[in-house]
């Protein structure tokens, strides 16, 4: 290898000998090394070259005969003589003078030297010896050291150039200097860098940058560029990189040609190459052809190169092909590859050398730091070429699959947000929409924190305020991106950007805007969670959130008091200023008289117990030992405990409060808090709830009451031995009316009430599993206990009754109805086959007084003419006591409750949800049941009889219809959009205390649990209906039809279709994280099609077989609103992803629909707004999804319009029966609405357009335009107020679409298609003019609700008859054009006399039409009485 390249050297040196007369000075060791193979080469030296080494060769021996006096003599002497003094060893040479001073002085000094020019040969030959010594070589080509001489003034620069440099600015030295310095070159081309300690050929290259003047630069560089095909690698990126500092303007382009030849010679010279070509002016030709070359490296190029060759790819990019070269160069670019794998970094504590491991580190920071270099070269270009920035937004933007997107493409948005103020929005707009689409998932964010902390540190401003944004979004994806931006920066950045996070999070929960605040104070428990010492040292930017505490709900109050605590007690000595803060807010808030102070001092107080009583780890490195801290702990707890204690026992609704929110802090830290510290408290709680609330049952009760007390609802008749009852009328009378009977004074300070009843028994079942390890096997005689309620057959008694007894009764009857649903809350999971048949029992039992309260209700409502419930029905909302006033607006489930008939009890029971006691998830297990036995036991324990317990229809509705709402609150569906500006309404959370801390993921896995059994029942409603369906066949109203428990499955079918829609419209189902449990959810339904097969099948094969599951169902649904749920349903499950054929069969399943006929049980058929909206719903359902849309509107325009014209009044279309006179309004808006939707997606004509394709798109406009004048002329026959405005509205839109779209095709295809244009033309014409009589229909009956849409559509009208006369000019046919003036008309065609013409003998102008042949005869539909003064009939100029 060496002696190869000492030929090429030799060889090279042989042609410049020849052509130059260049002179080779090559030292005897590496001579010596290639005498043996290049010793041919330089016998064939030419004779010049031979002639002048001898002269140099004699010169040097007779220099070194005389002791070196003469030559070095001159060197020397002259360079002294000038300002230098050349210093031997490590010293720099030292000049005394200015530069070019030194530089004019030995010019001078050489041309009046008396042998010159001699001379000068004489001064190189000294240089020459002087250099061949290392150190003094060194010297001459690095700086030299200013001096000041002794009693010289001059002074001189801090930084001097190199005596090489000074020698080279000089005229008549420079072209031998030149010709010296490339002769040492080769002396160093086997050299390993650092044997001297220093890189001279580098040093040699960089004398010839920025000379003043070059004499020769062709020469120069044409011998630098032959240079760098024989020298070592090393050598060549020396010289490579050099060039541009070295090249004349002119040189640039023949150089980069050369250049880039070499850089497809191969890949070692390629970032040089690069690096220089940047800084290069190339021509746009020469550039492609560079930039496709370094694309094709970008994936196997060192990282230390990377930069080089993405600068050089950036560099220049111009606007026509920026996309198309920044799409290239992110799909090569993958950061994956930057960093060094996990399991390499985790592994690092491992190693067991620690030169491994710091060898290992430095890789890592190497690494960060090229990535580093990557990102600011990208900065560079971005910042300086707007058409970069443009162009990799649109790159981002144009990618579509979700695995394409890298962690890159979120640092480059973060890149142009934070550099390029102009760009912000579009890149805020293209991360938002890439957020929603799921492709920009919060594991892409979290690798790009961990992986590049370093480069995104840089952008932590727009991180803070992109997170800002985020968190005031409406879509969930958006709000949960930028809150995992918040704690990525707070986990990676340093402590001002985490105190910077933590203000920023404190400024949203203080903002007072509700989703803002949940979210921030979620991302504040996670952060307390996981980072406590972190988030500890910012403590007191969180405690300023007491602060502001008026706005926050219950929900909130509680998080905030957990994150407080949790800072307060998880560091002892840090959080005890946090602590006493917590004390004096809560004594305050509890000493308080206002209501909502009292309970959010309860709720304070509470979640601090949780965080004191919360058991701890042995080795928590506290530094008390365990008795120490039990004690402190426990005397913290008792302060706490007394003081709610005492200010609760007087007020039963805060103590109601108090014991839900003991109950809720036992439920969700099950297994997790030290029950040794409560072990007084409870034991209080377990003697105090018998003695306050159950009794002996006895046949009868002392005392006097409105109504007489009766023992009802008893499951355990047979055990008359220590039978229990609730003690339950009495309560109610003390409280309500302050009766005290003889037998049950209460010696306590403590006031008993039955507010307090469900409470404590909830907090005491689930106190008592906490010990006894989920066992209720001490209280399960409260199951089936009685109740002392009064007898319940009201039937016709409610008339006879006072005010004050009806209002007793229906708070008796809340008060039951709320200790059944918590007993239900208590035993729905016990496994016991008794159990379990008196869960259902008590359900039944709920159903009964629920219907019960509903007959009371309406009577009090009808009695006090609408009056507010008694006072004591707001002391039901024991369970929901947390919020203001509940919410009473009714929400859609709601609604459409009320709707339904007076039959169901529940309807009547919908604004009082809030007062009921909240069913917990885990009840709807009972939905599992299917037939259960209840034994019956008789005294000897032996079976006596068996009876079948069923989950009845009853009882299935009540369920279901509460699940449902459930549902709908917590589980957000994918559609909904935020209200600019929502009203101020009540806490949301009313009435779900319980659900609200359950995360939406929880809840609907709950709901994927029980989808079999509600598939199974589901399954059971449509062979119930299709039975019915074959029993009534033919038959329109069969009296032996139930029409109630036809209206109860109805509403059962359609609470099921709700629970399903909820479930899968749910938009948590778009994020990535949540796949798994949309496949376990889809594969529970696509197996009861294919029972075992479903476990391998693809996520869209699942998609399939559901959604023909699914489909099944349309033959049974018995209520359009059914048919309306179940196409939503279908259409929520079909959109991930929409297949063809699944479009198809939605638009079946939706014309289905609308041609069925709909009627009640009793007979009527079906309406209402209810309805309407629905089948509004439906028909653009049917329309969006139709694969002709134009067609199917003609179908119903054409064909249902006309029968529904020739039925009776009440009647219908007979091919769309739910087309009547009352829904066409509906009909007539949706069809109009997607008429002039449909005509946008008609691209607009183009002059390159063929024959064929024009011919196509006329086609499509002549349907459209006749669509549109069958629905015009519609409203001669229907003329209701909200069909004219929908008219002109859409009229309006359809004239600006044609405008916009058609007339540019009409332009260009006016001569191939004369006659279809004219035909067309003339339809719109006929449309346009009615619209002009709708217009004038509208003023003459002044109706400003019309008249608003009559100056834009005349407007409108007004344009399309000049731009027909501007088409006509473009084809050469003005003649064809003239314009008449149009009467005004009412919408039969009548004239309207009050604007008659005066001329009225002239003719009749609105007939005018134009010349057969022609297009567009009277196009002035645009005219009205304003332009009756203008001109008459008269043909425009041609």
């Amino acid at each position: 290898m060496l002696q190869h390249q000492g030929a090429l050297v030799q060889a090279w040196l042989q042609e410049e000998g020849n052509n130059k007369g260049f002179v080779t000075m090559v030292s005897k060791r590496k001579l010596s090394k290639v005498d043996v193979s290049g010793e041919s080469c330089k016998t064939d030296l030419p004779s010049r070259c031979s002639e002048t080494k001898k002269l140099r060769i004699s010169d040097t021996e007779k220099a070194s005969a005389h002791g070196g006096v003469e030559d070095e003599g001159v060197f020397e002497e002259l360079l002294r003589t000038s300002g230098i003094i050349l210093k031997a060893g490590e010293g720099q040479n030292e000049i005394a003078v200015d530069q070019m001073a030194f530089q004019k002085k030995l010019c001078l000094a050489l041309e009046k030297h008396p042998t010159y020019p001699g001379v000068v040969k004489q001064f190189i030959s000294g240089l020459e010896s002087h250099i061949k010594d290392r150190n003094q070589f060194k010297n001459c080509l690095l700086p030299c050291t200013p001096i000041r001489t002794e009693g010289s003034r001059t002074l001189v620069h801090s930084y001097c150039e190199s005596l090489i440099k000074l020698l080279l600015g000089i005229k008549i030295l420079q072209p031998a200097v030149i010709t010296l310095l490339l002769e040492k070159i080769p002396e160093f081309f086997f050299d390993i860098v650092g044997t001297f300690g220093t890189n001279f050929p580098r040093l040699i290259v960089n004398q010839f940058k920025w000379l003043d003047r070059l004499l020769d630069s062709q020469d120069l560089v044409k011998k630098l560029m032959q240079m760098i095909h024989v020298s070592p690698v090393p050598i060549q990126h020396d010289i490579i990189t050099s060039l541009p500092e070295i090249l004349e303007d002119s040189q640039q382009s023949e150089v980069a040609t050369e250049l880039s030849c070499l850089l497809k010679q191969g890949r070692r010279l390629t970032v040089p190459i690069l690096d220089a070509l940047s800084r290069l002016d190339l021509d746009a030709g020469l550039l492609a052809e560079v930039r496709q070359s370094a694309m094709t490296i970008v994936p196997s190029v060192k990282l230390e190169d990377l930069p080089v060759v993405v600068k050089f790819i950036l560099h220049n990019v111009k606007a026509a092909d920026a996309v198309e070269v920044i799409s290239d160069l992110r799909k090569s670019l993958d950061l994956s590859s930057c960093v060094l794998p996990l399991q390499i970094l985790g592994s690092q504590k491992k190693l067991k050398s620690q030169v491994q491991a710091s060898s290992s580190m430095s890789q890592v920071t190497t690494s960060q730091n090229c990535v580093k270099l990557l990102f600011d070269v990208i900065k560079l270009a971005v910042r300086f070429q707007k058409d970069v920035s443009e162009a990799w937004i649109k790159a981002i933007e144009n990618t579509t699959s979700v695995s394409d997107h890298k962690v890159l493409d979120l640092i480059v948005l973060l890149l142009i947000h934070s550099t390029n103020t102009k760009n912000r929005k579009q890149t805020e707009k293209v991360l938002r929409s890439k957020i929603r689409l799921g492709c920009m998932s919060e594991q892409l964010m979290q690798n790009a924190f961990q992986n590049h902390s370093m480069v995104i540190k840089d952008f932590f401003p727009s991180i803070l305020a992109l997170a800002q944004t985020f968190l005031h979004s409406a879509h969930p994806a958006i709000v949960s991106f930028g809150s995992c931006m918040y704690k990525q920066a707070f986990a990676t950045f340093d402590s001002y950007c985490q105190q910077e996070v933590v203000t920023a999070l404190v400024t949203h929960v203080c903002s007072g805007n509700e989703t803002e605040l949940d979210i921030s104070l979620d991302v504040l428990t996670d952060l307390v969670m996981l980072h406590t010492s972190l988030l500890m040292r910012y403590a007191t930017f969180v405690k300023t959130i007491l602060d502001s505490t008026q706005k926050l709900n219950p929900c909130q109050i509680r998080k905030l008091f957990y994150i407080l605590s949790t800072l307060a007690f998880s560091q002892r000595q840090e959080g005890s200023y946090i602590q006493d803060d917590m004390h004096m807010v809560i004594r305050k808030w509890l000493s308080s008289t206002v209501p909502n102070h009292k309970q959010m001092g309860i709720i304070g107080a509470v979640t601090m117990i949780g965080s004191v009583a919360l058991k701890r780890n042995e080795g928590d490195g506290s530094s008390l030992e365990r008795p120490e801290l039990n004690s402190e702990r426990d005397g913290q707890l008792s302060t706490l405990l007394d003081l709610v204690g005492f200010c609760c026992e007087q007020t039963p609704e805060v103590l109601a409060l108090y014991y839900d929110e003991l109950a809720s802090l036992i439920e969700k830290q099950k297994g997790n808090l030290d029950l040794q510290l409560l072990e007084e408290f409870g034991r209080s709680l377990v003697e105090d709830f018998p003695t306050d609330f159950v009794v002996d049952l006895s046949p009868t009760v002392d005392g006097s009451f409105l109504f007489p007390v009766k023992s009802l609802y008893n499951l355990d008749e047979d055990e008359s031995q220590g039978a229990i009852a609730i003690n339950l009328l009495p309560l109610v009378s003390q409280s309500e009316l302050g009766r005290v009977t003889d037998g049950m004074s209460n010696q306590s300070k403590r006031v008993v009430s039955p507010i307090c009843l469900s409470p404590c028994f909830r907090l005491l079942r689930l106190y008592t599993g906490e010990q006894n390890s989920g066992s209720l096997e001490e209280i399960d005689a409260l199951l089936g206990c009685p109740l002392y309620l009064t007898d319940l057959e009201v039937e016709g008694k409610l008339d006879s009754l006072s005010k004050q007894e009806r209002e007793f009764l229906c708070s008796l009857l809340f008060y039951a109805l709320n200790w059944f649903r918590e007993v239900i809350n208590a035993f729905c999971q016990q496994q016991d086959a008794e159990m379990k048949g008196k869960v259902l029992t008590r359900l039944e039992n709920i159903t009964e007084l629920q219907t019960v309260l509903g007959k009371c209700l309406a009577g009090k409502r009808k009695k006090t003419d609408g009056s507010k419930a008694g006072s004591s029905d707001r002391s039901q909302a024991d369970d929901s006591s947390e919020g203001n006033q509940p919410d009473t607006e009714l929400s859609e489930l709601e609604k459409i409750a009320a709707e339904r008939e007076a039959g169901n009890p529940l309807v009547q029971l919908q604004s009082y949800r809030p007062y009921f006691r909240e069913l917990d998830l885990e009840v709807f297990t009972v939905l599992h049941c299917g037939l259960l036995t209840k034994s019956v036991l008789d005294t000897e324990m032996h079976t006596e009889a068996r009876e079948v317990v069923q989950l009845g229809p009853a009882e299935l509705c009540f369920l279901l219809d509460d699940l449902c709402w459930k549902l709908e609150h917590v589980l957000t569906p994918g559609s909904t959009r935020r209200v600019p500006f929502p009203k101020e309404r009540g806490y949301k959370d009313i009435g779900f205390s319980h659900l609200c801390q359950r995360s939406p993921k929880e809840v609907a896995m709950c709901v994927v649990k029980l989808l079999k059994p509600l598939c199974s029942h589901m399954e059971n409603m449509h062979n119930y209906f299709q039975a019915v369906v074959m029993q009534n066949r033919g038959v329109e109203d069969d009296p032996g039809m139930n029409i109630q428990e036809h209206q109860l499955m109805s509403s059962c079918y359609q609470q099921l279709l709700l629970t399903f829609r909820s479930l899968f419209a749910w938009n948590g189902f778009s994020q990535r994280e949540n796949t798994d449990l949309l496949r376990s959810a889809l594969q529970v339904l696509a197996d009861r099609l294919k029972p075992g097969e479903t476990e391998f099948l693809l996520l869209e094969e699942l998609i399939s077989e559901s959604f023909q599951y699914l489909l099944n169902f349309q033959q049974s649904v018995p209520s359009f609103h059914c048919a309306f749920i179940l196409t939503q349903l279908l259409i929520a499950i079909a959109e991930k992803p929409m297949a063809g054929w699944k479009k198809e069969k939605m638009a079946s399943l939706a014309k289905q629909f609308l041609c069925q006929s709909w009627v009640k049980p009793g007979g009527d058929r079906e309406k209402g707004s209810q309805f309407n909206s629905a089948l509004h719903t439906l028909l653009c359902v049917y329309l969006e999804h139709t694969d002709n849309i134009l067609k199917a509107i003609e179908e119903i325009s054409s064909v249902g319009v006309p029968e529904l014209i020739n039925s009776a009044k009440d009647g219908c279309s007979s091919t769309y029966p739910t087309l009547s006179r009352q829904t066409f309004p509906v009909f007539f808006r949706v069809m109009m609405a997607q008429l002039e939707s449909s005509v946008k997606s008609i691209p607009a004509g183009k002059p390159s357009d063929s024959s064929e394709v024009q011919l196509e798109k006329l086609l499509r406009w002549n349907i459209a335009v006749r669509n549109f004048h069958i629905l015009v002329n519609l409203v001669k026959v229907f003329d209701s107020r909200p069909v004219l405005s929908i008219c002109l509205k859409y009229g309006r839109l359809f004239v600006e679409a044609f405008l916009k779209l058609a007339m540019p095709l009409l332009d260009y295809s006016f001569k191939k298609h004369r006659d279809d244009v004219q035909s067309l033309l003339k339809t719109l014409q006929l449309s346009t003019r009615q619209l002009h009589h709708i217009c004038g229909h509208s003023k003459i009956h002044q109706d400003i609700g019309l008249t608003n849409h009559v100056p834009l559509l005349k407007k409108s009208l007004e344009q399309f008859v000049y731009r027909v006369k501007a088409m006509l000019a473009f084809n050469h046919c003005q003649e064809a054009f003239w314009v008449g003036i149009l009467k005004n008309r009412d919408l039969q065609g009548e004239e309207i006399l009050s604007q008659a013409s005066e001329e009225r003998d002239s003719g009749e102008e609105d007939s005018a039409e134009s010349l057969a042949e022609e297009p567009s005869g009277s196009d002035t539909d645009a005219s009205d009485e304003e332009s009756a003064a203008g001109p008459g009939p008269s043909p425009a100029q041609p």
